[in-house]
């Protein structure tokens, strides 16, 4: 998929040719390549490619996270409220004119605060429902696109909701280096502190009666994971703005691959979205003559997929959980 996407687009490049522009900057091929193709493999594709890859896969671990901790795979950033939390807190930015910086530190805050809203209104006594799980993340999700729509309403339509409007739809167009670096960073720290607590997930989807019995502290487990989580859709935010449903049905294609075994489950969701989210980078600029927005891609495909797990899911009796 690195090798398509590098290659494909209005300006086609030979694949082997890609490689040793690449290539050249560790053994000093000679160069029988244009200029301008150096310049847009090196510069414009592998830059988009490398921060689509960490998107995906920090988007497809939080969601394998969640499902795991809350023991369905129906949940998910998107279906909890999570993003609309995150979306919210990047949008503020936006319409105050606040420096980017403050974009992964608003919607980390507001995406946690979307995850404690949506579990106050689930938790019945000691225990979690997920068909209440479900419904207070439409109630949550629903409070802050309530307040996104709010500022949108309220924006400069000259300047700043044209900016909201595209922030939100998602994109990788204009990928640097830099965000290469804001997006892996985040990745590597919370994605390594994650899979170190792999076991503790495997207990925690046991059930919450079940871990506390094995000496779990699950409050303070499941909240050191869900700030985790935040971090992982807060620096996917940064760079890409809002893409939705990639979290919740990457990690159920994941575990139909190895399992529900944690300690494989996280890196290969890691994996296949990483290859997702290239695969979908790279229709959402070739497809058209305009880019299309990577987040109405990604909701085409996320749709279906949701209502066919949701009636997968209730033919099962999850509703009875």
């Amino acid at each position: 998929m690195f090798l398509i996407a590098l290659g494909a687009g209005r300006y086609p490049i030979d694949y082997a040719t890609a490689l040793a522009i690449l290539g050249d900057n560790f053994f000093n091929f000679t160069p029988d390549w244009k200029q301008v193709e150096e310049k847009v493999v090196e510069l414009v594709r592998l830059p988009r490619i490398l921060v689509a890859a960490c998107v995906g896969a920090a988007l497809s671990i939080s969601g394998a996270t969640l499902q795991g901790i809350f023991r369905n795979p129906l949940v998910g950033p998107k279906i909890i409220g999570v993003s609309s939390g995150a979306s919210f807190g990047g949008v503020l930015v936006i319409l105050l004119m606040l420096p980017d910086y403050f974009v992964p530190i608003l919607a980390s805050v507001f995406g946690v605060t979307a995850i404690l809203c949506t579990l106050f209104i689930a938790r019945s006594g000691t225990k979690t429902n997920i068909l209440s799980l479900v419904l207070g993340g439409v109630v949550t999700g629903g409070f802050f696109t309530a307040l996104v729509s709010l500022i949108k309403y309220s924006a400069d339509p000259d300047d700043i909701l044209p900016t909201i409007v595209y922030w939100l739809l998602g994109s990788f167009n204009d990928s640097s280096y830099r965000d290469v670096a804001h997006v892996a960073l985040p990745l590597f720290v919370a994605g390594t502190i994650v899979y170190r607590m792999r076991h503790t997930i495997n207990i925690l989807s046991l059930g919450e009666e079940e871990a506390q019995s094995l000496g779990i502290d699950v409050r303070k487990r499941r909240m050191l994971l869900m700030l985790m989580k935040a971090i992982l859709i807060a620096s996917s935010v940064f760079v890409s703005g809002v893409i939705g449903w990639v979290g919740l049905i990457i990690p159920h294609f994941a575990r139909m691959i190895c399992g529900p075994n944690h300690v494989s489950l996280i890196p290969v969701s890691a994996l296949t979205g990483a290859i997702y989210m290239v695969f979908v980078d790279t229709v959402a600029r070739t497809a058209s003559y305009g880019e299309i927005p990577i987040g109405v891609l990604t909701a085409l495909v996320g749709a279906p997929v949701f209502a066919w797990l949701l009636r997968k899911m209730q033919s099962k009796g999850w509703s009875r959980d």
